[in-house]
């Protein structure tokens, strides 16, 4: 029997919603797409990224300490652990839901809570610069600041909003066992929304006030789990070079070699796609055979297929 293909597919926002209604109903929709995959042959391990639903846990927090000043503050780490979880609870249900419905009963599927060491040294930590949280006036985020010492920066003319660091992950800390499930053929959801952020002190894991990039933990747990494709979503189907011009390239398949001239191009927007080429490029270059897709979530299996998406390897 042919070896399954191996496939960490790295879920953003739009495949979650922004509220725990909107999340119930994209969570069918994603597990379909996500089952497709199954039925196609493929071993699935899943990622996820947290925006929306971090930045709620954390608001209802804030909202705690306020109305119970016996309250201490919430530590952003352990605001990524509860989205985590709550995040899983739904995928995990609509995925085992799904599965069934096609009859296929011999998959189970768990959540793992991940965290992610991060350097305490990375630059990130120098320069705060991921927006979380509602919008303040500048009398309530000068409150914030000097309550939390949280740091408060103006964000395009609409308010203030908290910024904490983005450090690169270095080691995912539940790694054997998430490895032990999935070869035991387990559906498993990790580093959902890039892995709490976790510090290692001695023996000790101290979680930092922090929030890692969810393509960038998926190429690492793609590549520690050697997998045999990336597949990253987001909200069109293709990459583009000139993006917004008239002369506008949507591509099909490039090589390492190429997104890289490409990046120091200038064509992939900061805090948007560039992340996304970045996280693609790390996984296709880091062993032969290995490659990346870039797509949209219903394209998944079109993609996988070779007929849409960008395509990224070493050749």
């Amino acid at each position: 029997m042919a070896k399954k293909k191996r496939i960490v597919i790295a879920l953003g926002g739009n495949a979650l919603g922004n509220t725990l209604p909107e999340q119930m109903a994209a969570v069918k929709i994603t597990a379909r797409a996500i089952v497709d995959l199954i039925e196609e042959g493929c071993e699935v391990v899943v990622a996820h990224g947290n925006g929306p639903q971090v930045g709620m846990v954390n608001n209802a927090m804030l909202a705690l300490t306020h109305e119970d000043p016996q309250q201490p503050n919430t530590p952003l780490s352990v605001c990524v652990a509860m989205s985590q979880a709550y995040i899983g609870y739904d995928l995990q249900n609509a995925l085992r839901e799904e599965l069934l419905n096609r009859n296929i009963d011999n998959i189970p599927v768990a959540t793992m809570i991940t965290q992610v060491r991060v350097d305490e040294d990375d630059p990130a930590f120098e320069n705060p610069s991921k927006p979380i949280g509602r919008f303040l006036s500048k009398e309530q985020a000068d409150s914030m600041a000097e309550k939390y010492d949280y740091i408060m920066k103006e964000d395009s003319g609409r308010g203030y909003r908290r910024v904490v660091a983005s450090p690169r992950p270095q080691e995912i800390i539940e790694i054997g066992t998430i490895r032990t499930m999935v070869e035991s053929g387990d559906l498993v959801i990790a580093c959902g929304g890039g892995g709490i952020p976790v510090t290692r002190q001695g023996n000790h894991l101290k979680g930092a006030s922090a929030v890692i990039d969810k393509d960038f933990a998926s190429s690492l747990l793609a590549r520690e789990l050697d997998a045999d494709f990336l597949i990253i979503l987001t909200a069109v189907e293709k990459v583009a070079v000139n993006f917004g011009k008239p002369e506008v390239k949507w591509l099909d398949h490039i090589t390492v070699d190429e997104a890289k001239q490409y990046m120091t191009e200038g064509h992939f927007a900061p805090g948007s796609m560039l992340p996304k080429v970045q996280a693609a490029v790390e996984f296709a270059e880091s062993k032969p055979g290995r490659q990346a897709l870039i797509t949209l979530l219903e394209k998944a299996k079109d993609g996988i297929q070779g007929t849409t998406g960008t395509r990224i390897s070493q050749a």
